[in-house]
């Protein structure tokens, strides 16, 4: 049965949101989803109605390792379904997905009844560390309903490409998820591209980051939420820590009405522009 829920009742324009900032026991799956599930269950117990954790948060990451490749009935995934189903919360998870074309770095959301809503493989793979030689990239989007709000997922390096989040909010996105695995010496750009991408498509940015070290990184948490202006609502520190964020459906639209950057877009202009590209002399 789910856990008894202390906190009342909100309006469903809001939804709660608990970002895992955890340390994964490296390669060991069984380990770290038995810590997984207390975060669950308070995450639950907290009134949270998603928990999202970092990227490949059961093994940790690792652009070389295809150690732990599994199916969608394997282990890291029937463990999120049962402990949603337990908890009554929907979960956001990323592992490493077997599939006919290859592995592919993959998040996957359930829903509090424990189904899975959505997958999303992360499309653009982080080729300066040769991710890309050893996975296979995603072509689809993944979207999501949280309540009343529409929701969407990217991965890590995805945050590095504008057009992917442009087309999320053009099909009606109000907050997309980020799992990741940033490391500490590049924070500050992970901090400066979740606002960026928050502020110009008027759409909340939860990034979850990993912390800890491991033998391909060090990585220092500082997981956020910005809304949509930009601004960072919620912060975390370096170590392990659940951060709740409250997303607001009313502060998206009274945004995208009042301010709104979208209808000023020039499409046409900008596909004309694109076709004469040259090379500067």
């Amino acid at each position: 049965m789910p856990l008894h829920n202390p906190v009342s009742r909100r309006e469903t324009a809001v939804i709660r949101v608990c970002s895992a900032q955890i340390a994964s026991t490296w390669e060991d799956p069984e380990k770290t989803l038995d810590r997984v599930e207390q975060f669950v269950r308070h995450a639950a117990w907290c009134g949270a109605d998603i928990i999202c954790f970092p990227e490949q948060f059961a093994t940790g990451w690792d652009p070389e390792s295809l150690r732990h490749v599994q199916q969608q009935t394997g282990q890291i995934v029937t463990a999120l379904k049962s402990f949603a189903a337990d908890s009554g919360i929907a979960i956001l998870g990323s592992f490493r997905e077997a599939s006919a074309q290859g592995p592919r770095n993959t998040a996957v959301v359930i829903g509090k009844d424990g189904a899975i809503l959505t997958l999303y493989s992360k499309i653009h793979l982080f080729s300066p560390a040769h991710e890309n030689d050893f996975f296979h990239p995603g072509s689809d989007l993944a979207m999501f309903s949280c309540g009343s709000l529409c929701c969407g997922v990217a991965i890590c390096y995805d945050l590095r490409f504008p057009d992917l989040f442009r087309i999320y909010a053009q099909k009606g996105v109000h907050v997309v998820f980020v799992p990741a695995a940033w490391p500490e010496n590049r924070n500050h750009l992970w901090e400066l591209f979740i606002r960026a991408r928050a502020a110009e498509n008027q759409m909340y940015i939860v990034g979850v980051n990993t912390t800890g070290k491991t033998p391909v990184d060090q990585y220092s948490g500082g997981s956020l939420t910005a809304d949509p202006w930009g601004t960072i609502i919620q912060k975390a520190g370096d170590a392990e820590q659940l951060l709740f964020s409250d997303i607001d459906l009313r502060i998206i639209e009274d945004i995208r009405m009042s301010f709104p950057i979208a209808r000023d877009r020039k499409e046409a202009v900008y596909q004309s522009l694109a076709r004469d590209i040259s090379d500067c002399d």
